[in-house]
């Protein structure tokens, strides 16, 4: 498998994000870039990132967390951010991912896992969840779900799947600047593209939305499937907050809160002028509110 890394100068001075790189081989030759902040001790709380974008997210909930004493555990996924990229559409699959992630979880020996997941974050995070509950202590869901491909997707889903496949120029500042409420700074959009100087690194990128199982003969749809029935019988706290400003997964909030026996009860919210990079908009607010919710649940 040929990759790229990306070069060190692109991430310099970027705003808000002062973290100090961490790295772990993941299978295929593969570095896997994660932030590791606060308390080493700390409960663990996990933040994965979607697709297009990258930890940098996560910079505005970070401090929160390790500021209560929580370790904060924000990784790149393979193809984004500071990981490495490689350079072929046939290089990824869901499969892959979950493999990458879960490589990452184990070498860690993270435990008692407290899971924020949005977009991709979810496709991975909750199947891993399901997969691996003995890891796993409490899961907030955030504009994302864990498609089988027994439901037609959304005409905003179809809309930007199409757009990532023909696109010629794929701009991901700008693609995040689109999903948000929030006015970007140039400096800030800046950092989104920071990753990518050029196409030969997008690859991850532009196929991810394809990945998608949106076809009951997906690969991944049985495995879905089973996924779900894992999560039919999780007990354990269980959030959900979803952005009323993101027209992929609106509604879909409802079918965690009445699947899943640990979303019983909790105090789901549907947050104000949140997009579909809801971190962006309001990750202060998530942070306090998912603080509040493991407190809660402790």
């Amino acid at each position: 498998m040929q990759f790229k890394t990306t070069p060190n100068p692109q991430f310099e001075n970027l705003p808000g994000y002062p973290f100090t790189p961490n790295y772990v081989e993941v299978g295929d030759g593969l570095k896997m870039h994660y932030v590791d902040e606060g308390k080493p001790e700390g409960e663990v709380v996990l933040l994965l990132h979607g697709e297009p974008s990258w930890s940098y997210l996560y910079r505005k909930m970070i401090p929160i967390f390790a500021e209560a004493g929580y370790r904060v555990i924000a990784p790149d996924l393979i193809g984004f951010g500071k990981s490495d990229k490689p350079l072929e559409f046939s290089d990824y699959s869901y499969a892959k991912h979950l493999e990458w992630t879960n490589s990452l979880i184990e070498q860690l020996d993270l435990q008692g896992i407290n899971l924020f997941c949005q977009d991709w974050g979810g496709l991975i995070g909750l199947r891993l969840a399901a997969d691996y509950s003995e890891r796993f202590a409490r899961i907030v869901a955030s504009n994302t779900f864990l498609a089988t491909g027994d439901a037609t997707p959304n005409e905003a889903f179809l809309k930007w799947q199409k757009y990532s496949q023909e696109v010629e120029n794929f701009e991901i500042g700008k693609v995040i600047q689109r999903a948000t409420t929030t006015d970007l700074s140039p400096e800030i959009v800046a950092a989104y593209d920071a990753p990518f100087p050029d196409d030969s690194y997008k690859a991850g990128a532009r196929i991810f939305p394809s990945l998608v199982p949106i076809s009951s003969d997906h690969p991944q749809t049985e495995a879905n499937r089973a996924a779900w029935a894992k999560l039919g019988q999780w007990k354990k706290p269980f959030l959900t907050l979803f952005g009323d400003a993101d027209p992929i997964t609106k509604g879909l909030e409802k079918i965690f809160q009445n699947i899943i026996p640990g979303a019983k009860g909790q105090a789901h919210e549907i947050i104000k002028s949140g997009g579909h990079f809801i971190q962006e908009d309001k990750g202060e607010e998530l942070a306090t509110k998912m603080i509040a919710f493991m407190q809660k649940n402790s």
